[in-house]
């Protein structure tokens, strides 16, 4: 192991010390207060840009396995634990975290004090920071720092979005009863096999897509998947949405809810140190029931923007009051902010893809 610093662009400083993989990577540093589901994590492609601190102390106990990943890949640009575990336990397991980390290259720190990171970034917001195990100067920190792009205007889309069309699970979904088309923005596996499960065959888009290229399967239903990044910088998304309001079903996750908000004429604005993590309550007005979600986003729609005529939320944030969740009056559209395929509850959200097939059964009869 070799001393590693991480370093915040308001000046405050970390030290820590690194696994085998050294050098320098930076982004903007979040922290997650999940306890478990750091695979999930890692391989989330929402997480593009971003250095992520694990809030529990102790990481990696149930090893990591084949089945659990969310992304052909990890995405974080760096991970920072209080502690890793040497010893995993789990009969699913193939590798330690540890060993996966490594080879995936991913530049990861334990021995800080998160406690204390995850406090300052909870006053403060979350910022850029860069993680060096070669530099230590403060003013050559600094510059590095600025140079890096801030979240805020950044399309990390065009980074993790695929690049040709594919079907998901092409034998399982050969009698599939409906047939989805799904934008891609850096969408998790967990969507497509919970779509899949319910009787969905789905198309799987890249974002720059047209109308036209994905009409052109006839769809029974759209869906826009989450990912990272600025909504607003996704402009090309954003104004696709537009031509299907009307045509067919369309159901959003997290960035796909932003870029739905917009779509829909409101504004979205950057939260101060997001919402990451597997405990966040949120109340459903269509129900009147209250599920503990698992959340990852930096940005948030705006209520007071939309049209309340046309648009009304019915997902509730019960920690902040934010918007979790948005509904057209008149348009089958439904999105949420939340993710509902994690599940942490584990049940507790999943129905709202059923809403999604229910219009779908709806609009198709």
């Amino acid at each position: 192991m070799k001393k590693a610093i991480l370093y915040l662009e308001d000046g405050v400083s970390f030290l820590g010390h690194s696994l085998s993989v050294t050098g320098e990577t930076a982004g903007e540093v979040v922290f997650n207060t999940a306890m478990s589901g750091y695979q999930e994590i890692l391989t989330d492609p929402s997480y593009a840009g971003q250095i992520v601190t694990m809030t529990y102390p102790l990481i990696g106990n149930y090893g990591v396995n084949e089945e659990d990943i969310e992304s052909t890949k990890v995405h974080v640009k760096g991970f920072v634990v209080k502690e890793f575990c040497r010893r995993h336990s789990n009969f699913r397991a193939t590798k330690s975290l540890i060993q996966y980390l490594e080879d995936n290259n991913i530049l990861a720190v334990e021995g800080i004090d998160t406690r204390a990171l995850t406090r300052h970034l909870r006053l403060f917001g979350a910022m850029k920071a860069i993680i060096s195990t070669e530099d230590f100067d403060p003013k050559n920190l600094a510059e590095k720092i600025k140079k890096v792009p801030s979240m805020e205007g950044a399309d990390w889309v065009k980074e993790v979005a695929c690049k040709e069309k594919y079907v998901w699970d092409k034998q399982a979904t050969a009698d599939a009863k409906f047939k989805v088309a799904a934008i891609d923005c850096g969408i998790k596996f967990n969507i497509l096999r919970i779509l899949t499960r319910l009787g969905c065959q789905v198309h799987v888009f890249p974002a720059q897509s047209s109308y036209e290229e994905i009409m052109s399967i006839h769809p029974d239903g759209l869906f826009v998947s989450n990912g990272p990044g600025d909504p607003a910088a996704v402009t090309y998304v954003i104004d696709n949405l537009k031509k299907f309001f009307g045509k067919i079903p369309i159901f959003g996750i997290c960035l796909g809810h932003q870029m739905l908000g917009l779509a829909l004429g409101g504004k979205t604005y950057k939260l101060k140190f997001g919402h990451h993590g597997a405990n966040h309550p949120v109340k459903d007005f269509l129900d009147n029931r209250i599920g503990i979600t698992s959340q990852n986003h930096g940005f948030c729609v705006d209520l007071e923007t939309l049209n309340k005529e046309e648009v009304e939320m019915f997902n509730l944030n019960l920690n902040d009051q934010t918007v979790e969740g948005i509904r057209h009056k008149k348009y089958p559209i439904i999105s949420v902010q939340h993710h509902p395929e994690a599940a942490p509850g584990p049940h507790d959200a999943q129905y709202l893809f059923k809403h999604f097939i229910a219009m779908m059964e709806k609009y198709k009869n």
